[in-house]
């Protein structure tokens, strides 16, 4: 089975530098990923190495907790787009619904929604925080919301996915959205075995397909131009706040 259309292709380590997410874009080119998925401050370099390609950008907002304000998180996402972000994760707003202040969750959501137009809309349950109970209350808020998929978990909690867990939320929202089970998942046939019970994404950090294709020089040119782009930018900066001093 080729799983290659399945799975997200993640880096969101701290400490991932921009030539790490240049190799995260050149597997995911070579293997052809759905999507790379990284942090929000590389979402303008990975949608130039990604050009001209079906791999999408994904980012993430109110991570890896997601107990930052709403407007934080609104904020986050209208930047990610604006910045060439396919689609958005963040991370549901734990507090509030261990609180069971199950309206402030909803709202949390529906005002990234909102903020981030027709743009695919990933909502981040972190179950190895939640009992069953939680679990399907949360799915039944993603699904009141309209949200397009519900993850698992962030990757930065105490454990990733689990076949339970994907079971019982399939069983809750039926097709009404997609899920991706994400933590854990490092070998071909688990992520099999996570798309057979019921999963409809892998996010991973772990390339689970060896490509055979170099595309190493082509990247090292985009990322040239990246960092002239950027460096003109920072050069405009200082001569604007030179004139005003």
């Amino acid at each position: 089975m080729d799983i290659s259309k399945y799975i997200d292709y993640t880096l969101l380590k701290a400490t991932a530098t921009e030539r790490d997410i240049i190799q995260l874009c050149d597997e995911a080119i070579q293997n052809n990923f759905h999507a790379v998925c990284l942090n929000s401050a590389y979402v303008a370099l990975a949608k130039q190495l990604l050009e001209n390609t079906e791999v999408k950008v994904c980012t993430v907002v109110g991570f890896p907790l997601g107990a930052m304000s709403t407007a934080a998180k609104v904020f986050e996402a209208k930047k990610a787009i604006d910045d060439g972000a396919d689609g958005i994760e963040m991370v549901i707003n734990l507090g509030y619904l261990k609180s069971k202040n199950h309206v402030l969750v909803l709202k949390d959501i529906l005002d990234v929604k909102f903020a981030i137009g027709d743009a695919p809309l990933k909502v981040i349950l972190e179950i190895s925080e939640l009992n069953k109970n939680e679990v399907i209350k949360a799915c039944d808020i993603c699904l009141d919301a309209e949200v397009d998929y519900i993850k698992t978990s962030s990757g930065f909690s105490k454990k990733g996915a689990t076949f339970t867990a994907i079971k019982i939320m399939r069983k809750t929202i039926r097709d009404a959205a997609k899920i991706v089970a994400y933590g854990d998942i490092e070998d071909f046939e688990t992520a099999i075995k996570y798309l057979e019970v019921g999963a409809d994404c892998i996010g991973t950090s772990v390339n689970l397909i060896s490509g055979n294709k170099t595309l190493q020089s082509r990247n090292a040119k985009i990322y040239q131009k990246y960092l002239e782009a950027h460096q003109e930018e920072s050069v405009v900066e200082t001569e604007t706040i030179d004139i005003g001093l």
